[in-house]
């Protein structure tokens, strides 16, 4: 350890082991909690290929533009929890808060259009956001998303609905959809003028939060999404906008509808939800558990959790440059996610059974192990080894640790008769074999096994 450092008159100590704290809304993600997060990556991806979606990153920092002019000058995202900065060039920046823009940014900065249509986009990344941090939600979390462009059919609204509720049901999580259709641009603009009569009656602004009376000015249709108690009182009895949707976004919703019938998804069609972005139009949608639907939060009010949700942006891509391009996506916090497997206790399963572990004894066994370590990596075996420690005692306990079902032993003996020690760990029985048929003596017991189970 360093020793503190001193001035001349030895009265000065300068301290050099100062701790550092995490921030505020960050996270380590540590060893033992990692096997969540790997099931939940492996889950979305296996679903994403299987669908036809490709994998795409995109960069954590953007022009702060982007944000501005895609997800909306007033939405909170924006206006009050976004990372920003200047850098170096005096270009005004910002951190990721959102996936949906640069998916659309890259789709137009590619030329994407050339391609065959629909493209389906697989995305996992971080994303950032300075708000208030909760269950699930911090300042810095991880979020997947799967977006089509180029298809109108709500065909693509249902197969996204479809994977995510795959998603859950594969990690024993029950979700219903919470769905909705905010209309297009035209009929919107019909209910908005009839939301807006409907809070001018007497008291009701009065009762609105600081941030609603805020939204009844620049975005009326966010007063059905506060989650604040006195707003959700204000807003019974407004009006339904699938009263005032037109022929061609009604009948969206109603094919929508009919296929989750069909594919027996349960579902609630909650005319509150709008979601908070401003590019959504026609379907929208959330993904919540049905069992313990809502959390208490610090003032004991009831919250509803939801795991994520998306929606249609058609006018996006034409909106940021593009052409005209329909397009729909989701997102799913994995933090969240995460959450719910732990509390619900779900057993992972661990395919252990193909372990392999490499223990030795002596300089010159271990010399020799690196080399058959490598040689077995190469084909194709699920290889570990501990190949630091002297103790073979400790390199036994090692291997069971992790569950491995056979260790070889490599010590100076076998070194000389050219063998190897393969041990049954479940067992403990041991045979000697030719260290040159190792790779036919494990791969006799491997598919043996496999057979059994």
């Amino acid at each position: 350890m360093p020793r503190p450092m001193k001035g001349k008159e030895d009265n000065v100590i300068i301290k050099v082991n100062k701790k550092y704290a995490r921030l505020r809304g960050m996270k380590d993600v540590l060893f033992d909690e990692y096997k969540y997060w790997d099931l939940v990556e492996k889950k979305i991806t296996n679903l994403a290929n299987v669908y036809g979606y490709k994998t795409i990153e995109t960069p954590v920092l953007e022009k702060l533009a982007l944000y501005k002019k895609a997800t909306g000058e007033d939405t909170d995202i924006v206006s009050k929890e976004m990372y920003t900065f200047l850098d170096k060039s005096g270009d005004k920046i910002a951190l990721r808060p959102e996936a949906t823009p640069s998916l659309v940014r890259a789709y137009i900065d590619h030329g994407m259009f050339t391609l065959p249509q629909p493209v389906k986009m697989f995305w996992m990344g971080q994303i950032f956001r300075h708000e208030k941090p909760q269950a699930g939600r911090l300042r810095q979390h991880t979020q997947v998303n799967l977006d089509i462009f180029g298809e109108e059919n709500p065909f693509a609204d249902i197969q996204l609905i479809l994977i995510a509720y795959n998603f859950f049901k594969e990690l024993q999580i029950n979700v219903q959809v919470q769905i909705n259709s905010i209309g297009c641009s035209e009929c919107r603009q019909n209910y908005i003028k009839d939301l807006v009569e409907f809070y001018k009656e007497r008291g009701k602004r009065s009762k609105l939060c600081g941030d609603c009376k805020k939204r009844f000015v620049k975005n009326p249709l966010r007063l059905l999404d506060c989650k604040e108690e006195d707003c959700i009182e204000v807003r019974d009895g407004a009006p339904q906008i699938v009263d005032f949707l037109c022929d061609g976004c009604r009948d969206h919703l109603i094919k929508v509808l009919e296929y989750l019938d069909e594919l027996e998804i349960p579902y609630n069609l909650n005319p509150s939800m709008v979601r908070g972005l401003d590019y959504y139009n026609r379907t929208v949608f959330e993904f919540v558990p049905v069992e313990d639907e809502a959390e208490e939060n610090e003032d004991n009010k009831k919250k509803i959790i939801s795991f994520g949700g998306g929606g249609r942006y058609d006018g996006l891509v034409e909106h940021m440059g593009g052409r005209p391009t329909f397009a729909c996506g989701f997102g799913i916090g994995v933090e969240r996610v995460v959450a719910k497997i732990k509390e619900m206790n779900i057993p992972l399963k661990e395919d252990k059974s193909s372990f392999v572990f490499l223990a030795q004894l002596g300089d010159q066994a271990r010399r020799e192990a690196f080399i058959l370590f490598e040689d077995l990596r190469r084909s194709g075996y699920d290889i570990r080894q501990a190949l630091t420690k002297d103790s073979l005692k400790a390199q036994l306990e090692e291997a069971n640790r992790i569950g491995v079902r056979y260790t070889l032993i490599l010590g100076q003996k076998e070194i000389i008769d050219g063998t190897i020690i393969i041990r049954d760990m479940e067992s403990g029985n041991q045979e000697v074999v030719d260290i040159k048929k190792v790779q036919q003596e494990l791969s006799k017991r491997l598919d043996d096994g496999e057979k059994k189970e």
